[in-house]
């Protein structure tokens, strides 16, 4: 079944409750998804440093030993490390593959769930409200999120399988439903030099969708290309830097809801979840369409 959510807030004032309006949203969904969940945040970018979201089993994992080790690697004292329990927030100027080769060496049991210069990724096993307590959702701040909780039909239940799927950098992506040809895109995409993590078939959909962005398309043309290639029903929830998109299928079985006000937009898969934001009452409250693009930039 699985629940997805979105919120984006317009006014810059407001996006310190950012967090404190998204968790309520996510945890209400959580009857539609038991097993797993997670949250992807976007707030601003720091001049010339990444943002790496780590995963590690153990939750009394020691980030400060990690720090230290990864700064006498790379003989720098800028970088940072923000630990909350089993996930880290790597903040470097260090190159991307640079890190991942030395992760491997450190630990390899440390999981890299995404890259970019503004984006956050906090995804894990358990209930929805076991997962927005352990990591604070309620304290996070920024422009706008994408959450997901999820009931696992067809993959395994484990943080990798868990949603949000990130491809690329600054972007990720969130799935209610089910594709029937995902083994045939992971074939056609691994041709043209893409990896997988994992046999989950929203990866096939989020890694084909960045694949098209890095050939050049906008992000409007790969999903127009997805609507011809991804094979299924689905509602899907994306975001990069600067925007939230929500496209469903050609059937729209899957649902969706959109409430949008002059402080807000929220999507989610029941209206239910956004009943506690402030001036909902009043909001443009509608079901998306299928097959047609709405996106929102912050």
């Amino acid at each position: 079944m699985c629940g997805i959510v979105g919120l984006l807030v317009k006014r810059a004032e407001l996006r310190v409750r950012l967090g404190e309006w998204a968790t309520p949203m996510f945890v209400c969904m959580a009857d539609r998804g038991l097993d797993s969940g997670g949250m992807a945040v976007f707030g601003s970018a720091q001049a010339g440093t990444r943002r790496m979201s780590l995963f590690v089993g153990d939750r009394q994992y020691d980030w400060q030993r990690f720090l230290e080790s990864f700064r006498r690697a790379f003989s720098t004292d800028s970088a940072e490390i923000l630990g909350v329990e089993n996930h880290g927030i790597l903040i470097t100027s260090v190159a991307p593959p640079r890190v991942k080769t030395w992760l491997a060496e450190f630990d390899s049991a440390l999981l890299v769930l995404s890259v970019g210069r503004s984006m956050d990724i906090f995804k894990d096993q358990g209930t929805a409200r076991e997962i927005s307590r352990r990591y604070r959702f309620a304290e996070l701040t920024g422009t706008h999120c994408v959450g997901h909780t999820r009931m696992a039909t067809e993959s395994a239940v484990t943080p990798a399988h868990s949603h949000p799927f990130t491809a690329g950098e600054d972007f990720c992506l969130v799935h209610n439903g089910s594709l029937s040809n995902p083994y045939m895109l992971c074939r056609m995409l691994e041709k043209q030099g893409v990896h997988f993590d994992t046999d989950n078939d929203t990866e096939a959909a989020c890694r084909f969708i960045e694949w098209r962005l890095r050939e050049g398309d906008s992000l409007n043309l790969a999903i127009e290309r997805a609507f011809e290639e991804l094979d299924g029903f689905y509602t899907l929830l994306m975001a990069t830097t600067d925007a939230m998109t929500l496209v469903r299928d050609a059937f729209a079985c899957k649902p969706a809801v959109v409430a949008e006000t002059d402080d807000y937009v929220a999507v989610s898969s029941e209206f239910r979840s956004m009943a506690h934001l402030p001036g909902v009452a009043e909001a443009k409250i509608f079901e998306p369409q299928p097959e047609t693009i709405y996106s929102w930039r912050v």
